[in-house]
Parts: structure tokens; C-alpha cells; sequence
């Protein structure tokens, strides 16, 4: 089904799924069993050191022969040492978010790395590809971690009619077989998947976070920290109560800073905590393989599509 997938095609992968580069989260094995599985993984290198970036690609490569990625957050003040490691160890692709991308695209492009940035507005996602992008991903306010204003379902077609030549990927609240088919109904060539991906049995966090993320329903999502401009979404609990009783004395945005919000990977006490986490999360009941995920996903994906061709017919 999906072997003229413009997605598949380009980075070489068996089906259109990428793992979020989840930063304090994505890791060496969970990105290499993802790979593994069929999709393509992708290494959260957030606000880390150029060494720590260089040593998590290093045991990628140990752990799959298949493509993978690199999430570059533009805002890490060593962004440019972490260039250096991408430029050096060739990943298949890099992801970027948390800043203009344009100016380092042709040194990522001209190690024959792909570069496929994260936007959350349909004129972004134009603007990224007449700049080179290969591909881009489009992310609704669903998704876990900072946030955008638009709706994935309405983002992704509005993206897919804008953007002309490359894939656009679908991201936000994204996280079993019914959603990747509605995604790629609504234009998309490819989803892009994180928080299905904390219940993994290969994701490094801690157990008390993957149970926060299967125990929560949709109504343990919260949105905490708007009115400093980068609104988070992520788990109920007393971390999220603490910051509000905060937000209720009309503090200065910098009372609270961003950098509590980048992802980390949960303690013992996952009730004091930031675990970021997207709204679909009550939609994962269970910690499963990477493997299985990806099947899963896949699979119902590709009968509801097959069914709705039926139908037509």
C-alpha cells in the first residue's frame, strides 16, 4: 500500500510513521526500534550537549541498519556543535523546531541530510518548502509538549492544498490506526507519532510516566503556562496545580521558565513532574513493543482505508 508513498520514497522507510523527537524522551533505543519496526525513530536532542548527541548516534547505529533521524531544537545554545555532529555522522534525516531552520539548511542539505521542520501553520509549512525542506510536518495543537493554536484536522488539509512538491506529515493527538487514516484522507503522506510512543516497552522513561500516560482519560490533559506565549500540554497532576496557582497571580512570563516544559524523562514521583503528553493519550491502554505499535497502527490503518475503498466502489 504504501510503496509510492512520496514519504516512504524519500527517506527509504517501509511505512510513513516517525516516532517524535521527544526531547529527554527519544533515545537510542527507542529510535532504533522504531527503525527496526518499520518507520523511522528519531533522537531528541533538545537542550543537550554535542557529545551526548554524538554518543546516542553512535549507539544507534549499533542497535539498527535502517534510516534514522536527529530533532534539532534550534533554540539550544550549542545548536551549532550539534550541527557539527549531524554535518559528521550523516542521519537520514533531522527534524527542527524552536526556530528558523532556513540558515543551516544548506550545510544539513549539502551532507546529503534531509531537513524536514515542524510548524504548527500552513503558511510556515509553504515558506519551508520553497526554502528546500524535503518534507514537513505540520502539528496540531493536540500533541503533547508546546503546543500551536490550529486543530490537526484542520491544519493537515489546509497544509496538503499549500504545500505543492514535497510530503506533508500530520502530527498531533495521532496515536492508533483510525487517526493515521484520517490523516492521510485529510492529505497527509506520512503521521508523526509521540505519545503512543512513551507506553513503548523500549521508551527509556520512567514506569511511573508510561502508567501516568496509560491510566490518564481525556479529561487528565491539561494546558498549563499560556499566558508566557508557549503554552505546554501535558499531564494532570500537583506539578501542573503547582504552576497554575502560579498563573493565578498574573505573574510575568518569566516567573516561569520554558526550559521546565522541554520533556524530561519522569521521576519515582511522577505527581511532581512535567509529563508532557498529548490529548490522544486516553486512547493507550497498554505498553507494547515498538513492533507491535507500528503493526497495530499500520494494520487498522490500512483496513479502514481498504474498507472506505469498498464502500466506493
Amino acid at each position: 500500500m504504501f510503496q509510492n508513498n512520496k514519504l516512504t520514497k524519500l527517506l527509504n522507510i517501509k511505512y510513513p510513521v516517525i516516532q517524535g523527537g521527544m526531547a529527554g524522551v527519544s533515545e537510542a533505543v527507542l529510535a532504533a526500534a522504531v527503525s527496526n519496526a518499520g518507520g523511522i525513530g528519531v533522537i531528541g536532542s533538545g537542550f543537550a550537549s554535542s557529545e551526548w548527541l554524538a554518543e546516542e548516534i553512535k549507539k544507534t547505529k549499533a542497535l539498527t541498519d535502517k534510516p534514522f533521524g536527529v530533532n534539532l531544537l534550534m533554540q539550544n545554545p550549542n545548536a551549532a556543535k550539534l550541527m557539527e555532529v549531524i554535518v559528521r555522522e550523516k542521519p537520514a534525516a533531522v527534524w527542527t523546531g524552536g526556530g528558523n531552520p532556513v540558515p543551516v539548511m544548506p550545510y544539513l542539505k549539502g551532507a546529503g541530510v534531509k531537513v524536514i521542520p515542524v510548524v504548527p501553520y500552513a503558511r510556515l509549512a509553504v515558506k519551508m518548502e520553497q526554502a528546500g525542506a524535503d518534507a514537513v510536518v505540520v502539528e496540531g495543537l493536540e500533541s503533547g509538549g508546546h503546543i500551536g493554536e490550529s486543530t490537526t484536522i484542520c491544519l493537515v488539509p489546509q497544509a496538503a492544498a499549500a504545500v505543492k512538491n514535497i510530503p506533508v506529515i500530520a502530527a498531533g493527538g495521532i496515536c492508533d490506526g483510525r487517526a493515521m487514516a484520517a490523516a492521510l484522507v485529510l492529505g497527509a503522506s506520512g503521521v508523526q507519532i509521540g505519545t503512543r510512543f512513551l507506553a513503548a516497552a523500549e521508551c527509556q522513561i520512567h514506569e511511573s510516566y508510561k502508567q501516568a500516560v496509560i491510566k490518564a482519560t481525556d479529561e487528565d490533559i491539561a494546558v498549563v503556562a499560556r499566558f508566557t506565549g508557549h503554552p505546554v500540554r501535558m499531564i494532570k497532576n500537583k506539578f501542573v496545580e503547582s504552576v497554575r496557582k502560579i498563573e493565578a497571580k498574573n505573574p510575568f512570563p518569566e516567573e516561569i521558565k520554558s526550559e521546565r516544559f522541554a520533556g524530561n524523562k519522569g521521576g519515582a514521583n511522577a505527581d511532581l513532574s512535567a509529563l508532557l503528553c498529548g490529548t490522544c493519550a486516553g486512547s493507550v491502554k497498554e505498553i507494547k513493543t515498538c513492533q507491535e505499535i507500528i503493526d497495530e497502527i499500520v494494520g487498522a490503518a490500512k483496513e479502514i482505508l481498504d474498507n472506505a475503498a469498498a464502500l466506493m466502489q
